[in-house]
């Protein structure tokens, strides 16, 4: 890592429509204060502005992934007005993310525990390491991990997010992907870069406005009844398709050629 950059708290690179941002917090094993968060928070809005940025990939420096919260901040700071400012914040941020119009991958090269495991079930997409672990260690300090319950149980099963949050133990990469939250695990890093520069390239190829549409959809629809999500879900696919760029598509589809997308 360039000198110039040991102390900043998130590093951003930007290549072919890929703006990569990096948690760099190493020595505290990327733990979530309020300052990264901050910046991660800041990072996000403008590239939500951004049409350059066709994806987002979340990525981090040092051996751990993300350690959760930072303890010692937490505990240097202690009352309800610290705490309640903290949690929001964190809240906001990945609500950030999932309202992101880009899909947000993530990058778990280490472990990923509390509010880092939080981070990588709010990403839309996430591939791991096979020697990467995920855990919501909070009940062995007396602090349910509440708030990375919430990510937790839109992606796993209701007993596997249980059984994270009553006994605190590591789950493993492999076991992760079986449980939902992650989509790939690989071997190497080099596999890590290879199959996030194979998404990124998958989705760079879409309409740019297809994929806001649709992942706003996919998000809102989620807490749903069963009849209103199809409503919902239905008026969403008419506005879709009364875009040029669903005119565009189905035209290029039929006429067998690439289509031409204007995000209009």
């Amino acid at each position: 890592m360039n000198a110039s950059h040991a102390d900043e708290l998130l590093l951003r690179s930007d290549a072919d429509g890929v703006a990569t941002l990096t948690l760099n917090r190493p020595l505290a094993r990327n733990a979530l204060s309020t300052g990264l968060m901050g910046a991660i928070q800041a990072e996000l809005a403008a590239i939500g502005k951004d049409a350059s940025v066709r994806t987002v990939v979340i990525a981090a420096n040092g051996p751990a992934f993300c350690a959760g919260h930072d303890l010692r901040e937490v505990r240097a700071n202690p009352g309800r007005a610290a705490y309640e400012a903290l949690f929001a914040q964190c809240s906001d941020m990945m609500l950030a993310i999932t309202r992101l119009p880009q899909p947000v991958i993530a990058r778990v090269h280490g472990t990923a525990s509390a509010a880092g495991c939080q981070l990588v079930a709010t990403c839309d997409l996430a591939v791991a390491l096979r020697m990467a672990h995920f855990a919501t260690p909070g009940v062995n300090i007396g602090l349910f991990c509440s708030t990375p319950m919430v990510a937790l149980s839109r992606n796993m099963g209701r007993k596997q997010t249980m059984e994270m949050l009553l006994t605190g133990e590591m789950l493993a990469a492999d076991d992760a992907c079986a449980a939902g939250l992650v989509n790939r695990v690989v071997a190497g890093e080099e596999d890590l870069d290879d199959q996030i520069e194979t998404w990124c390239a998958h989705i760079s190829s879409k309409s740019p406005l297809t994929l806001k549409i649709g992942k706003e959809a996919f998000y809102r629809q989620l807490d749903m009844k069963l009849e209103d999500a199809y409503g919902y879900a239905s008026r969403v696919m008419v506005e879709n398709m009364m875009t040029r760029d669903a005119g565009e598509g189905i035209d290029a589809f039929l006429e067998k050629r690439t289509p031409e997308w204007t995000g209009e």
